[in-house]
């Protein structure tokens, strides 16, 4: 299977299914010498898990991540690092009715077109909880990151129809004070209330994350293909239920003239607006990298649909299982991830292309 590794320099490519054995993943690229700080992956991973309250899926599963390779007493050796999370709580049984069916709006049928064959049990491959392998990963990155002085805040700020309306800075205390990393308490209480209801009419909705990085400095990307914002984009649209993904004014820029748009410079090279989101020309300005990343409804409702069988028969089915009404809150980290591991990537190819200087 083609398509399961991410990066240039620093890549990762990811392995497992949903109910199989374990899943995992390798990562190539990662400086030597580097300390490592196992906690603070385990926690990033903790704040994706399922089971984390009653507003998501109830599956229980540790998510406990074990390295197989290239670290050495607490630190990397410049070594493929290989790693592995056990599946625990796979109740496959649940999805037994599901063997002979293509669920609306899932990636069964494709699946089965592309391959000619599926694992039927959670989605197997292209379910969601392959995005934990990209927590370990993303983890690893902030790491480095940190040491340089970037950081990010990346917080839900809408569900359904309920919308955060100011794009602004928030602290991780703020945004995990909310059940659903709202970081505007009044608003996420409103956004529970409408969750809870869906899930007692067994129905879904979708939602939006905002992602800002701060500390990125100018000169990171490449003006052609390997746009930065493009890089973003593309790592962003690979995680599950991902339809939309737009950066600085994004689709608003759309109703703007041009000479209010244009982010106009101050004497140090910052801007004194920020429409741009932080990149101009594939590579970035210095400013504050702020995008958007919208998600579809969760596809898995109880609600009875027509469904396809694979003799060709339409038939009304509801599914069954433990799905979450609302995947918004637990993406922030797998979204926070993906970030990571663009900008690392970027880091390391800027060093290889300033070499000579």
């Amino acid at each position: 299977m083609s398509g399961s590794s991410y990066g240039q320099i620093f890549k990762l490519t990811t392995f497992g299914e949903s109910h199989g054995v374990a899943i995992g993943g390798i990562i190539e690229g990662f400086p030597s010498n580097f300390p490592i700080d196992l906690t603070a992956i385990q926690n990033a991973l903790n704040e994706r898990r399922p089971g984390q309250n009653q507003l998501v899926t109830p599956r229980q599963e540790a998510d406990q991540v074990q390295f197989l390779s290239g670290i050495f007493e607490g630190k990397s050796t410049g070594s493929p690092i290989a790693f592995q999370i056990q599946n625990q709580d796979q109740q496959s049984k649940d999805y037994q009715a599901l063997k002979e069916v293509f669920r609306p709006s899932h990636a069964d049928y494709t699946y089965q077109q592309k391959y000619g064959i599926r694992d039927h049990r959670g989605g197997g491959r292209s379910s969601a909880r392959e995005t934990a392998c990209r927590v370990v990963a993303g983890a690893l990155a902030a790491q480095v990151l940190g040491r340089l002085g970037i950081e990010s805040s990346c917080y839900v700020d809408q569900i359904g129809p309920i919308q955060l309306q100011n794009a602004d800075w928030y602290n991780k205390p703020q945004i995990e004070a909310s059940l659903l990393r709202c970081p505007d308490q009044e608003l996420s209480a409103q956004m529970q209330a409408y969750i809870a209801v869906l899930q007692t009419e067994g129905d879904t909705t979708g939602g939006a994350i905002r992602c800002m990085l701060r500390g990125v400095p100018a000169g990171w990307g490449e003006p052609v293909f390997d746009k930065l914002h493009a890089e973003l984009g593309k790592a962003m649209l690979s995680i599950n239920a991902v339809k939309g993904f737009e950066i600085g004014s994004g689709f608003a820029a759309v109703s703007m003239k041009g000479s209010a748009h244009n982010d106009q410079f101050n004497a140090d090279g910052s801007t004194q607006t920020n429409y741009s989101g932080g990149i101009q020309g594939g590579i970035s300005n210095g400013m504050p990298i702020s995008f958007r990343v919208a998600f579809k409804p969760v596809a898995s409702v109880k609600i009875p649909q027509e469904t396809l069988q694979q003799n060709g028969e339409l038939k009304q089915h509801a599914i069954e299982g433990r799905h979450d009404a609302c995947v918004v809150p637990r993406a922030v980290p797998i979204v926070t991830a993906m970030a990571q591991m663009v900008l690392l990537d970027f880091y390391l190819r800027q060093q290889r292309n300033t070499l000579f200087l």
